[in-house]
């Protein structure tokens, strides 16, 4: 009732999973994921122990196929589970047990894995991994991970409809403060159009969440210092690093104000 992707990213320093499904809050279910380790979706009629067990295994030193047998032996329902994994190597491994509800099934590659169920036929997962090799190499694990599933809402998705969504990207130091691995975790929980939500959050979460490139950077002289300065005191604040804080910039304005982003910089003065 779920479609999902899996996948390392192609510098080997980040892994996650996005999915989508015609199911009440399926990112509390599905997707699970540490840096270092390796990724995996578990659907269908999800076991989600299977969460902490692969991970485990993983950990352990297992390869994706491995640990997806070792999951597969313990567990009675298999034949109604469905699972992708992709290790620390970039080793992929799916299975759709027999008893999933049809369509039902996934692909496996370098670096991926792309599975669904209950969907409206394999064009789904076939538009998945389309897109997700069509992809750049070079663009945010994140951003790839949304267009094949885009990719796959747009070929039909969960033939029952749309309600939620949800991404979960690692990698090592990448949380909030550099103090976890969690880079992105954003779901959509209940939406008429879940994966569109799902792409505006991602670029909210790029503004507030991400440090500006060196392409971003406006440098700041002493007339454009001047001009912050003036902006935030005319807003009721006691200085611009203030006004900062309080609209949540600051991954994107140096502590010292030597450079601006460009976006906050539109903010300011009110073209963003």
């Amino acid at each position: 009732m779920t479609f999902s992707i899996v996948a390392r990213s192609a510098d080997g320093e980040t892994w996650g999973v996005a999915v989508a499904s015609k199911f009440l809050a399926v990112g509390s279910a599905v997707p699970a994921a540490v840096a270092g380790v390796g990724a995996l979706a578990t659907q269908a009629d999800a076991n989600v122990a299977y969460k902490g067990l692969a991970l485990s295994h993983l950990d352990e030193g297992a390869t994706a196929p491995v640990a997806l047998q070792r999951l597969l032996e313990e567990d009675e329902g298999r034949a109604h589970r469905q699972v992708g994994i992709v290790d620390l190597d970039g080793n992929a491994a799916s299975h759709t047990g027999t008893e999933c509800i049809p369509w039902a099934g996934g692909r496996t590659g370098d670096g991926y894995a792309v599975q669904g169920n209950c969907l409206a036929g394999e064009e789904v997962v076939a538009a998945m991994e389309e897109a997700w090799l069509a992809g750049s190499a070079d663009a945010p694990l994140q951003d790839r991970l949304v267009a094949a599933l885009a990719a796959g809402d747009a070929a039909g998705g969960d033939r029952r409809g749309r309600q939620s969504a949800a991404i979960l990207v690692v990698r090592e130091g990448a949380g909030y403060g550099g103090l976890d691995d969690v880079a992105v975790d954003l779901r959509v929980d209940d939406h008429a159009t879940p994966i569109d939500e799902l792409v505006r959050l991602l670029d909210l979460h790029d503004l507030y969440l991400t440090a500006s490139t060196e392409d971003e950077k406006v440098p700041v002289d002493a007339a454009l210092r001047d001009e912050l300065e003036a902006f935030a005191t005319a807003a009721g604040h006691r200085d611009f690093h203030t006004w900062v804080g309080t609209e949540n910039h600051e991954m994107r304005v140096a502590p010292d104000l030597a450079w601006i982003d460009r976006r906050v910089l539109a903010i300011v003065r009110g073209d963003g």
